[in-house]
Order: structure tokens, then C-alpha cells, then sequence
């Protein structure tokens, strides 16, 4: 089983970007837990962050007949894009959303989710945790042991 991790733009700036709300881990700390937990859970996987919207549509469809399941972390991009959307709903794999933060308590703007609505989980508010109940879920999903 193979899993994409697909992180949006700014989230290169963990640690110094709005700490109060995104935590004081780094981004290299965030690709550390993830590679831990997929190795721990037997599953091959694939971090991509970039701060382009082309560059993360590129990424999803890359996970076309490579990957069985992707995590996605858009960002920013969860508000505004409908080519992230399209590529996920293109692929059909099984995604999960992930957010650091509560979105769901924070400003109005963030309330609706475009690539949400070709995933089949989101998760919120649990910081890195997030990641791994994300990929767990896959996991279980998929039927991988």
C-alpha cells in the first residue's frame, strides 16, 4: 500500500508561522511523524508541500495508478480551489482532508471546503495527530494489515 501526503502553501513555515494556532513543530517535524507512523504501519508513502496550486494538482494526478489513497493537506487552498478538487475527484482515490487547526472555529471564509468534498474523512484540530489518524483511517480503509 502506498499513501501521497500532499501539503499546501505555508505549511513549509511551521514553527514560525502562527505558532498559537499551528503548533511549534517544524515542517521537517511533521514529515518525521508521518514517515514514522507509515513505517511503523507497513505503508510506502510520498510527501509532497508546495506553496503552487498547479504543483499540488500535478502531485495528485501523479498519484494516479502509483498510490492507493492520498492525505491532503491543502491549506489554504481547501477555500478557494476547485482544480485541487477536480484532481482529487479526477483520481478517485480515497483521500482524506487534514487540518492542523479547528478550522471550524475559526474565521467564516474557512468554513467551506472545496477538496473536502472528494474526500472521504476530514479531520481537524489535532494538530500533527491529525496526520496519523489520517493514515490509519487509510489504512483501515483499504484493508491493508
Amino acid at each position: 500500500m502506498k499513501l501521497l501526503i500532499v501539503n499546501g502553501p505555508n505549511l513549509n513555515m511551521l514553527g514560525v508561522r502562527e505558532p498559537d494556532i499551528y503548533g511549534r513543530g517544524t515542517y521537517a517535524d511533521l514529515c518525521d511523524r508521518v514517515g514514522e507512523v507509515c513505517r511503523r504501519e507497513g505503508i510506502e508513502y510520498e510527501i509532497v508541500q508546495s506553496n503552487h496550486e498547479g504543483a499540488l494538482v500535478d502531485a495528485i494526478q501523479g498519484a494516479y495508478g502509483v498510490c492507493d489513497g492520498i492525505v491532503i493537506n491543502p491549506a489554504a487552498y481547501t477555500h478557494t480551489s476547485v482544480a485541487i478538487l477536480d484532481a482529487l475527484k479526477a483520481v478517485a482515490l480515497p483521500a482524506v482532508e487534514v487540518h492542523l487547526s479547528d478550522v471550524g472555529a475559526r474565521e467564516p471564509f474557512r468554513q467551506v471546503s472545496y477538496a473536502g468534498m472528494a474526500c472521504v474523512k476530514t479531520i481537524a484540530g489535532k494538530g500533527f495527530d491529525g496526520y496519523e489518524e489520517a493514515v490509519c483511517y487509510l489504512r483501515e480503509l483499504l484493508g491493508a494489515s
